[in-house]
């Protein structure tokens, strides 16, 4: 039996948490026999939100599991305990398969697991990761990275889409997709958490782009260019580039196609129009060449996305009825 372990401390974000003890500590024999021996593990009573816990073991137990779950960690500014960090390196040493779910990046992160990997976490705080670790290649993107023996989730219900990818690598896809029929979430998720990201225009201040972004903002739908927002802000080209690095942290162009995929998610939740009309609307010209942007930057195609958030104002009725 394949002994799964979750690492509690004081500071987990209790959803996730909650997650995997749903998928791994719940008795599900009946879905496969046998299914998973269960240890919430943890250096004593643990405080999770307004919850409190009373761990099966302490830390050392980690090392004698199969695969250990690190769930989200609340408090990304502040350095996770040393003695969690210890115990979730040493069971990666003594051969544990190794999975953060959320922000538990960060623990995985201090305890060295990700140096030179691949990995993910919230969207919220994939840049401040990428900060404090760069020898990790960050992916903001993603719902969950596999790199083996290390394993890490974007936020919150991405956690789900990792522990149920953990139940497909052991017991294989069938089982897999009767316990996502039980947990009544989709077995696999299309696109990563990109669809999910906010790219907000940076607020207004005391900058020299503060009147350039609403007025390319009110443009989108013409054929903008470099030398058009340079000759708006009245700079150079060049001091253009060096104030949308310094503002925005990247360049004009890349700034306006994201600022277009924006409105067009936008348009795409709110109004009936069809794909031309909205690829026309963001500049976009041609639906083809709206599709093919759109997929590349949210990671799914617009009618995909248009199904998953569409506004409840043009949602059909709760029979399906509209």
């Amino acid at each position: 039996m394949t002994v799964v372990a979750l690492a509690v401390t004081d500071g987990m974000l209790h959803f996730e948490l909650s997650l995997a003890i749903e998928v791994f500590g719940s008795d599900l024999t009946h879905i496969a026999d046998p299914w998973y021996d269960f240890a919430l593990c943890g250096p004593g009573p643990v405080q999770v939100g307004r919850f409190h816990l009373q761990p099966d073991h302490g830390l050392d137990h980690l090392r004698r599991a199969d695969t250990v779950i690190v769930p989200g960690w609340a408090d990304v500014d502040r350095d996770p305990p040393a003695e969690l960090v210890e115990a979730v390196r040493a069971a990666h040493d003594a051969g544990a398969r190794v999975a953060s779910l959320c922000t538990g990046a960060f623990i995985l992160a201090a305890a060295g697991l990700l140096d030179g990997k691949r990995a993910t976490t919230h969207w919220g705080h994939t840049q401040e990761l990428a900060r404090r670790h760069p020898g990790i290649t960050v992916d903001p993107d993603v719902l969950y990275v596999d790199n083996g023996a290390v394993l890490t989730s974007a936020g919150k219900a991405a956690a789900m889409d990792l522990c149920l990818h953990l139940v497909r690598l052991d017991h294989g896809s069938a089982i897999a997709n009767k316990l996502a029929r039980r947990l009544v979430v989709p077995p696999h998720r299309d696109g990563g958490q990109a669809q999910f990201v906010t790219t907000p225009v940076p607020a207004p201040g005391n900058h020299p782009l503060a009147d350039l972004f609403p007025w390319a903002l009110q443009r989108l739908d013409e054929p903008l260019t470099v030398e058009d927002l340079a000759s708006q802000a009245r700079m150079s080209s060049r001091h253009l580039a060096r104030h949308f690095k310094s503002v925005t942290g990247t360049s004009p162009l890349q700034w306006l196609h994201t600022q277009r995929i924006r409105h067009a998610q936008e348009l795409l939740e709110t109004t009936d129009n069809t794909v031309d009309t909205i690829a026309t609307a963001t500049g976009m010209g041609t639906a083809t060449t709206l599709r093919r942007h759109f997929a590349r930057t949210v990671g799914v195609p617009p009618d995909t996305y248009r199904r998953t958030f569409r506004s409840r104002t043009h949602a059909p009725g709760p029979h399906g009825i509209g």
